[in-house]
């Protein structure tokens, strides 16, 4: 799912929840539905992350987003990303 889905979703009232999970040193968005969870998506295929929760939730704000729950049990501060490449 990425923004534009997400925002469509909103307007019709069909998202029943929104959670912002932590993994590694990184958060990303998960859209409740019925009978779902989406991730939200970046255009070219990726999951949609930020590096801080103030920068997730001003995100969400601006999307329409007025309450969200959090979830950070792999939540590893100060970890850094690996950086994986793939071979043609």
């Amino acid at each position: 799912m990425n923004e534009r889905e997400l925002k469509l979703l909103l307007e019709a009232g069909a998202v029943k929840s929104i959670f912002i999970t932590a993994q590694g040193s990184l958060f990303h968005v998960e859209a409740k539905t019925t009978g779902t969870a989406k991730v939200l998506m970046t255009g070219r295929g990726d999951v949609r992350q930020w590096r801080s929760i103030d920068s997730c939730a001003k995100w969400l704000r601006k999307a329409g987003v007025g309450k969200a729950d959090l979830d950070f049990q792999n939540w590893q501060i100060g970890q850094k990303g690996l950086s994986l490449q793939q071979k043609s």
